[in-house]
């Protein structure tokens, strides 16, 4: 979201690392009924603008990318794909902390 100063005519807006949907759906060149349906099942959390609209976070693309590629390599539905996107990250951020932990030692 872009924030503005509002005493301050001068100012530019904070750049925004939220993606809208149009764009969410051309870098993952997806269908945008699929993003609905990512978003039906709660897989994809964004955030809400005041006009109702839906910003992603640029780890959305990635792991819709994630996703489609082993639904499509696997054969899989989008359910079970999101599970195990879900896991891997799960994985990813437990091999990170142990390796800070490991660092502390």
């Amino acid at each position: 979201m872009t924030q503005l100063k509002i005493n301050d005519p001068q100012s530019l807006p904070i750049r925004s690392e939220l993606i809208a949907w149009t764009s969410l759906v051309e870098l993952t060149r997806v269908e945008p009924a699929t993003v609905a349906e990512l978003l039906e099942m709660g897989w994809l959390d964004p955030v809400r603008t005041g006009a109702d609209e839906y910003l992603f976070r640029s780890c959305d693309v990635y792991r819709i990318k994630k996703l489609m590629r082993l639904c499509r390599d696997l054969e899989i539905s989008f359910a079970a794909g999101s599970i195990i996107v879900d896991l891997l990250d799960r994985v990813e951020r437990l091999e990170q902390e142990i390796s800070e932990l490991k660092r502390l030692l």
